[in-house]
């Protein structure tokens, strides 16, 4: 089955900002966070600092992934120009989102240089309050009008918008203001995150969620969704569960198959992040073709 990773990172330096400070690179795939814990942020051999794109072609070829799309936020730090230049390099391979922060001074020349000069036609926005705009500011309201500056420009250029929203019970997940963001821009595709970020106890929660989100632009990539179920293993049985939920309310062709790479890869081997939806016996043959691949390729390939 021919795969597109729908969410996946690179960084050539480990250099974010989060609501821990600095994270920083330490060394063999370490990162340390301001307040002092260090921790394995991706397998030592993806990288020793950052993770380089030949780093992910690598795990690519090794488990039949054909192209990858490469987000960004703050966690790892902002890398705008390398994932240009990965895309650059390797055409036929990446695709990438670019992403700002709206509240600097100089916004409007940023987003002349990504959108205008690089020629991005994505862009990514996280407001969760781990590593997004809202670890380190106020809340962030996702209908207010900051950011509903940044929708009104992705609209004009024509952008597809992926966002992050964070988990569950924090300022950040604002399902009825998304709702209404999506309703109030229906030219702009949205792509959200990590299917909402779901933990263990949130089936009744998603499902409640998915059902305001249901709409014509929108679909979902399923990254992270094993991790946010710890200390659960493979083969997952609750994030299958999940997937049950979210195919009966939005559909097998608004899914779309993510590793959210290099740092899952810490956690889990890239096999079994696709064996547990290959083998969960939630997706027909056909449906496990558009979650792997019909549907990122026609959202961010077509």
């Amino acid at each position: 089955m021919k795969i597109i990773d729908a969410h996946a990172h690179v960084a050539q330096y480990v250099a974010g900002f989060t609501s821990r400070g600095e994270l920083r690179a330490v060394g063999q795939g370490k990162a340390q966070y301001s307040t002092g814990e260090i921790f394995q942020l991706f397998p030592p051999e993806m990288g020793d600092m950052g993770v380089s794109p030949e780093a992910l072609l690598k795990i690519m070829d090794e488990n039949n992934v054909e192209k990858a799309v490469l987000l960004q936020g703050n966690w790892l730090g902002f890398q705008n120009e390398y994932t240009y230049a990965a895309v650059q390099k390797y055409p036929d391979r990446f695709v990438s989102a670019a992403t700002y922060d709206p509240f600097c001074v100089n916004v409007g020349l940023i987003k002349k240089r990504l959108f205008d000069e690089l020629g991005f036609k994505i862009v990514k926005f996280e407001l969760s309050t781990g590593s997004g705009l809202m670890a380190n500011r106020p809340p962030v309201y996702l209908d207010g009008a900051v950011m509903n500056g940044c929708f009104a420009h992705a609209r004009e250029k024509g952008l597809t918008v992926v966002l992050d929203i964070g988990r569950p019970r924090n300022p950040c997940w604002q399902v009825d203001a998304l709702a209404s963001v999506i309703s109030k821009y229906p030219q702009i595709n949205f792509v959200i995150c990590h299917l909402l970020a779901p933990q263990r106890e949130d089936k009744e929660l998603l499902r409640a969620a998915l059902n305001k989100l249901v709409a014509p632009n929108v679909y979902f990539d399923i990254s992270g969704l094993t991790h946010n179920q710890k200390p659960e293993t493979y083969p997952y049985p609750t994030a299958t569960e999940h997937l049950k939920t979210a195919k009966q309310i939005v559909g097998a062709d608004r899914l779309m198959f993510g590793s959210d790479m290099p740092s899952m890869l810490a956690r889990e081997s890239y096999q079994n992040l696709v064996n547990f939806v290959i083998c969960g016996g939630v997706f027909t043959e056909s449906e496990l073709e558009d979650v792997f691949y019909n549907t990122a390729n026609k959202v961010f390939f077509g």
